[in-house]
C-alpha cells in the first residue's frame, strides 16, 4: 500500500470537485425528497395490505 500514491489520488479528486450551484442543489434535494416520499408510500401500502389480510397485524 503506497500512501503517497493514494494521497495524490485523493488530492486530484478534490481538485476536480466543485460546489454545486443552487439549481443543482435544489434538484438533488427534490429528487431525494421524492425518493423518501416514495419509500414511505410503499411502506404504507405494504402495511395496509398486511392489515387487510386475514391474520395480519
Amino acid at each position: 500500500m503506497d500512501v503517497k500514491v493514494e494521497m495524490s489520488s485523493y488530492v486530484r479528486v478534490l481538485k476536480l470537485a466543485s460546489t454545486p450551484s443552487w439549481n443543482e442543489f435544489s434538484q438533488i434535494g427534490l429528487i431525494a425528497g421524492a425518493g423518501i416520499v416514495f419509500v414511505g408510500f410503499l411502506g404504507f401500502l405494504i402495511f395496509a395490505v398486511m392489515t387487510l389480510l386475514p391474520g395480519g397485524v
